[in-house]
């Protein structure tokens, strides 16, 4: 049986608590929360740790995090001495000392780190690219509606200061790992995108971040894939996907994104047997 533990319980962590709860081949260790868990009856509250430096009070195979990027910051390296980690919130991988921080637990440790595809489409595809150098540029476009943005600086002082929203307002447009930080919460999606694209990488990787009153029942996620040049034909390759992920106004993540993510971690779970980062 394998033993795990939650970091987080907003909606994902909530749904992924039920999930793994009700399946026998699995055994939840601990839940903790950046707040008080309340109005969950699902929850049995012999789980619930209230301070998170007491994980290495319990025996665990894997520690889930879907809470905040700062966890991995702050505990990513501590997780790896005791558990294989997977991370739910990839922005906080923006920050170059954090990932070579945890890829050097990774191998310290002989422990994995995984992080699901969640919304991102065409991930191993992607991937594929990159590793033969094929891919030569990747642009993920995110629209959702502005109540459903969590943002941080000058783009939640942008936000704050649009009062009339007849129209679509582009909020960000450039690289990655500018972003990350300022929409730590609404632009994992990309992250993953810049880990798949290994080759282009967060500050090649191209992010555009739209605020869209009319998208009141969706997210929408646009992925454009340029390839290598044909001289003959005179033209790239290209791939373009668009993904309409129902979702209910304010909230940051779509209902698809959930199911995605449970059934990443199943086909992971039992991958236990090297390290470092795995794109799933």
């Amino acid at each position: 049986m394998t033993r795990i533990g939650i970091v987080g319980f907003g909606h994902l962590g909530k749904y992924l608590y039920e999930k793994l709860e009700n399946d026998k081949n699995f055994e939840i260790v601990f839940v903790w929360n950046r707040s008080e868990i309340r109005d969950c009856d699902s929850l049995d509250r012999k789980y619930v740790l209230t301070n998170l430096d007491d994980f290495i009070k319990h025996k665990v195979d894997f520690i889930i995090e879907v809470a905040h990027p700062v966890i991995s910051e702050k505990y990513g390296d501590k997780f790896l001495e005791h558990a294989h980690y997977v991370i739910g919130s990839p922005t906080a991988l923006a920050n170059q000392d954090t990932l070579n921080k945890l890829n050097a637990a990774s191998a310290k440790f002989n422990k994995k780190i995984y992080v699901p595809c969640g919304a991102f489409w065409g991930a191993n595809d992607i991937k594929k690219m990159a590793i033969q150098n094929t891919l030569k540029g990747l642009k993920i476009t995110m629209k959702k509606h502005h109540t459903s943005l969590k943002l941080e600086g000058s783009l939640k002082e942008k936000l704050e200061k649009q009062s009339n929203w007849d129209s679509p307002l582009v909020l960000y447009e450039g690289p990655v790992r500018n972003l990350c930080h300022l929409a730590p919460n609404n632009v994992n999606t990309m992250a993953v995108g810049a880990l798949c694209a290994q080759n282009l990488g967060f500050d090649h990787v191209q992010a555009c971040l739209v605020a869209d009153p009319n998208l009141t029942d969706k997210h929408v996620i646009e992925i454009e894939v340029t390839g290598p040049f044909n001289e003959k034909l005179n033209q790239n390759f290209k791939c373009t996907t668009v993904r309409s992920n129902p979702a209910i106004v304010g909230h940051v993540t779509g209902n698809q994104t959930y199911d995605s993510f449970y059934y990443s971690l199943l086909e992971t779970l039992d991958d236990v047997n090297s390290f470092g980062i795995f794109v799933c």
